[in-house]
């Protein structure tokens, strides 16, 4: 099962690849509906581990979303200069600077969800949503008082090069491998946690489950994606604004 799995994630990887090279060929419009696909599926697939598979209501996505979007934008845009001088310039050394700027995205969402997500996930219905809510707003609301990134003016991610930004492999390579992942974790004795949480918490925790450890761990992981999305986004649009990250 697992041999399969990562033999579908390669087939996904190389196919990308391939059709990344006909993209210029696309209509702009339907590339931009394309692209803009791949990065909500992977947004989707990280929401369903936390409110799917783990049963727990969270509004604060969006939130995740834009600390792995100013994360990433801010990583491009000011160690970008330091980073050609240091490695060289060229497009590899361009690809490592951008996937090095979805990581780092993505792990400062993790944190953030971990951050939000220890004391919170003690919370249950609609007393969680409310918080994660509340979260998604102080998020949106720091960054608009963050004059070193735009502030409410936006954020401006300009274009290095001219393949190795935001294209159809990054963007459906990460759609795969979310799905990669998050099918793996289910499947796996952590996603049995999953899912007897979200069935009934009270008897998961009198077998000797943690549930608050379980919804943790989804709500961490679900955050790591929603910040590579966010990343993603970024470098594709070439700017990001506060308002684009609201409820």
């Amino acid at each position: 099962m697992k041999q399969y799995g990562k033999t579908w994630l390669l087939i996904a990887a190389v196919t990308s690849l391939l059709l990344s090279y006909g993209s210029n060929l696309v209509n702009p419009y339907y590339y931009d509906v394309i692209i803009g696909i791949g990065i909500n599926i992977i947004l989707a697939v990280g929401l369903n581990l936390v409110n799917g598979y783990t049963g727990q209501f969270s509004l604060g996505h969006a939130g995740f979303m834009a600390v792995g979007a100013y994360v990433g934008a801010s990583i491009t845009v000011f160690l970008g200069g330091w980073y050609g001088g240091i490695f060289g310039e060229g497009m590899i050394a361009e690809a490592a600077l951008f996937l090095f700027s979805l990581i780092a995205g993505g792990l400062a969402a993790a944190l953030a969800g971990f951050v939000v997500g220890g004391p919170s996930l003690r919370l249950k219905g609609d007393y969680l949503a409310i918080v994660t809510l509340g979260f998604g707003e102080i998020i949106r609301v720091i960054i608009q008082n963050m004059e070193v990134i735009g502030g409410s003016r936006g954020f401006s991610v300009p274009m290095r090069t001219d393949f190795f930004w935001t294209y159809f492999f990054w963007t459906y390579s990460f759609a795969a491998l979310s799905i990669y992942v998050v099918l793996a974790l289910v499947h796996s004795t952590y996603g049995r946690g999953f899912l007897t949480v979200r069935d009934d918490e009270i008897a998961a925790e009198a077998t000797g489950i943690n549930p608050t450890r379980y919804k943790v761990l989804a709500f961490v992981v679900g955050a790591f994606f929603a910040g590579i999305a966010g990343g993603l986004y970024a470098h594709f649009k070439q700017y990001v604004h506060p308002e684009g990250f609201n409820l």
